[in-house]
C-alpha cells in the first residue's frame, strides 16, 4: 500500500530513481531483520477503502544487506530469504543503492547501456553467464535489434580479442560492421567443401523426390557415396568409414558409381532413380551459383585450414568470423548453415580431451533455422541448432539467436536461453510467447515491453544480476551494421543517375555476383 501524498512529494526529487518511486516498473525497498529487500511494482490500483492510498502488485528481485553508517544497500544478491510481514515500512530505492544492485562486483562484464531511469548506472551484462547458457535477442523489426547485437557483439569482441564466434548473417549487413575486427566470407570467398556435408545434408541438395520415391532415392545415395568416399586415399587408413565421415571424394567419382550402379542387373528397382540422382548432380556442378561449394578445386583435403578460417583459431585480433548469405542460392542456404553449425558441435565433441576452445554462434533471423514446423524443407539445421541448444553448453558451444518472431521459433528452443533481451515486441502472440519463456521473477516487466522506446530492452535471466530495463549505448557510425531506414522524404527529390544504376544492377543481377 502506497501513500500518494508521499508519491507526489518525491515526483520532484533530483535522483531520478527517487522521483520515478511507486510508479509502475520503478523500484522499491523495505526493511526485514538487518536485510533491505528489492521489489518491482508491477501493478497499481486506487485503494476503494481510503482514497489517500495506491495498492500496488509487487515482484521481490532480491536482497541486500544494510551498511551500519549510511543505512545504505550493500552486497546485493539475488532471491529472498525473508518476506516482509504486512505493515512493513515502503522506501524509495535510490540512484547509489541502484548502482549496488546492478553492478557486476567481481565478475567479467560488459557494460551495454543505462539502466532506466537513472541517467548514469551501468547497464552491465555478466559475459560467461551469458555465453555458457545461450542468449536471444528479440525484438519487432526497426526497433534497433540489428545495431544491439552488433553492440554487445562488439563488446564481447573489446573485451576478449582472441574470441571464437561464428555469425549467420542473412542480409548482409553486418560485413561493414565488423570490417576492422572481424573476416567476412560470402559466396565469393567462402569455399565451403562439398565434402564436409553429411549424408542428411546431401540429401537434402541432391534428393528432390517425395513420399515412398525419397526414402529409395536416399537409399542409393548412401550406397553410392559410400562407396565414392571409399576411393580417397585418405579413407584407408580409416578403420571405421561411414557415409557421414568427412573424407573427401571426387563428384565424377559419385557420377561415375551412379553410372555403374544403374547398369547393373541385380538392382532392385528401375533405373529412374538413378537418373534422378545423376541429373541433379550433373545441374549443380554446372550451375555457377553453387560453385563456392561444389567446385572441383574443392576436392583437395582441406577441412583443417578451413576450420581455421571460419572458427578464427587462432583469431590474430579477429574474433569473428561473419558469415554473408544473402549471395547464395535460396535453396542452399538451409544446407549451408546446417553444415557450419553442425562442423561447430562436432568439432566441440571431438576436441574434448584437448585445451578447450568454445565458440559462439550467432543466428540472425532465426526462425528461418529453427522453425516451429518439424516439416518441410531445412529439417537438418532445425536438428542440429535444436541440439545445440539443448546440449551445446556440455562442449563449450554457445548459441545467440536473434529473431523478430519468437513465436514462429520451435518451441523449447527459446526456454534453453538463459539470457532474454526482449526490445518492444508488437504482435500479441509474440509477447505472450516471450511471457512463457521468462523467468518468474521477471514477469512484472513485461508488460512494459509493448512500451518500449527503440533501442531500450528488458533484460533478465543468467546473463544480469536482477532483470533490468536498458537505454543501448550510442555506437560508432563505422561500427553499425548497415541496417539503417531509408529516407523516403530526402531521397524521392532527388533525381539524376538513374540509368548508370540500372545498367550496373542488372549486369550484376544476370552474373549473380555483386
Amino acid at each position: 500500500m502506497l501513500d500518494i501524498a508521499a508519491m507526489e512529494t518525491l515526483a520532484g526529487n533530483s535522483d531520478p530513481s527517487v522521483a520515478m518511486a511507486g510508479q509502475v516498473g520503478s523500484q522499491i525497498k523495505m526493511m526485514v531483520g538487518q536485510n533491505w529487500l528489492v521489489a518491482t511494482v508491477r501493478t497499481l490500483a486506487l485503494d476503494a477503502r481510503v482514497a489517500a492510498h495506491v495498492v500496488a502488485e509487487i515482484d521481490f528481485i532480491g536482497e541486500g544487506d544494510q551498511e551500519q553508517l549510511t543505512g545504505r544497500i550493500f552486497r546485493f544478491r539475488r532471491g529472498v530469504t525473508r518476506f516482509p510481514v504486512p505493515g512493513t515500512q515502503v522506501y524509495p530505492v535510490s540512484n547509489s543503492d541502484m548502482v549496488e544492485i546492478y553492478s557486476a562486483h567481481d565478475q567479467k562484464c560488459i557494460e551495454i547501456g543505462t539502466v532506466y531511469p537513472t541517467a548514469a548506472t551501468r547497464a552491465a551484462l555478466l559475459v560467461d553467464s551469458l555465453l555458457g547458457k545461450h542468449f536471444a535477442l528479440l525484438g519487432s523489426t526497426g526497433t534497433g535489434k540489428s545495431t544491439a547485437a552488433a553492440l554487445i557483439l562488439h563488446r564481447i569482441c573489446d573485451l576478449s580479442p582472441q574470441g571464437h564466434i561464428v555469425m549467420i548473417d542473412p542480409h548482409g549487413e553486418y560485413g561493414a560492421a565488423f570490417a576492422t575486427n572481424g573476416a567476412v566470407y560470402g559466396a565469393n570467398n567462402l569455399e565451403l567443401p562439398y565434402w564436409l556435408m553429411n549424408f542428411e545434408e546431401h540429401c537434402e541438395i541432391l534428393v528432390t523426390s517425395k513420399g515412398p520415391e525419397r526414402a529409395m532415392d536416399c537409399d542409393i545415395l548412401a550406397k553410392c557415396l559410400l562407396a565414392a568416399r571409399a576411393r580417397n586415399r585418405a579413407a584407408e587408413g580409416i578403420g571405421r568409414l561411414t557415409v557421414d565421415s568427412p573424407v573427401p571424394y571426387l563428384l565424377s567419382d559419385l557420377g561415375t558409381i551412379l553410372q555403374n550402379e544403374m547398369g547393373k542387373l541385380e538392382k532392385t528397382t528401375n533405373t529412374l532413380p538413378y537418373v534422378r540422382l545423376r541429373a541433379r548432380l550433373d545441374e549443380i556442378k554446372a550451375d555457377p551459383r553453387f560453385s563456392f561449394m561444389f567446385s572441383g578445386m574443392l576436392v583437395a583435403d582441406s577441412m583443417q585450414t578451413f576450420l581455421s578460417k571460419v572458427f578464427r583459431l587462432p583469431a590474430q585480433g579477429k574474433p569473428i568470423s561473419i558469415i554473408d548469405t544473402s549471395s547464395m542460392p535460396s535453396e542452399i542456404i538451409h544446407v549451408v548453415v546446417s553444415v557450419l553449425a553442425r562442423l561447430i558441435f562436432d568439432f566441440a565433441l571431438w576436441a574434448r580431451d584437448e585445451e578447450q576452445k568454445p565458440i559462439l554462434l550467432v543466428c540472425e533471423e532465426a526462425h528461418r533455422y529453427i522453425p516451429s514446423s518439424s516439416i518441410g524443407e531445412g529439417q537438418s539445421v532445425r536438428k542440429i541448432l535444436e541440439r545445440i541448444a539443448k546440449e551445446g553448453r556440455k562442449y563449450g558451444v554457445s548459441l545467440g539467436l536473434i529473431t523478430q518472431r519468437p513465436s514462429d521459433l520451435a518451441e523449447g528452443v527459446l526456454s534453453q536461453c538463459g539470457t532474454l533481451i526482449a526490445m518492444r515486441l508488437n504482435n500479441d502472440r509474440d509477447q505472450h510467447f516471450v511471457k512463457a519463456a521468462m523467468p518468474e521473477g521477471s514477469r512484472g516487466f513485461l508488460d512494459a515491453i509493448p512500451a518500449l522506446r527503440n533501442r531500450e530492452c528488458i533484460v533478465c535471466g543468467e546473463g544480469v544480476s536482477v532483470p533490468i530495463r536498458v537505454a543501448f549505448d550510442d555506437l560508432e557510425p563505422n561500427r553499425r551494421p548497415a541496417s539503417a531506414d531509408p529516407v523516403f522524404s530526402e531521397l524521392w527529390r532527388q533525381t539524376g543517375g538513374e540509368d548508370e544504376i540500372l545498367e550496373r544492377t542488372v549486369n550484376r543481377w544476370r552474373n549473380q555476383g555483386r
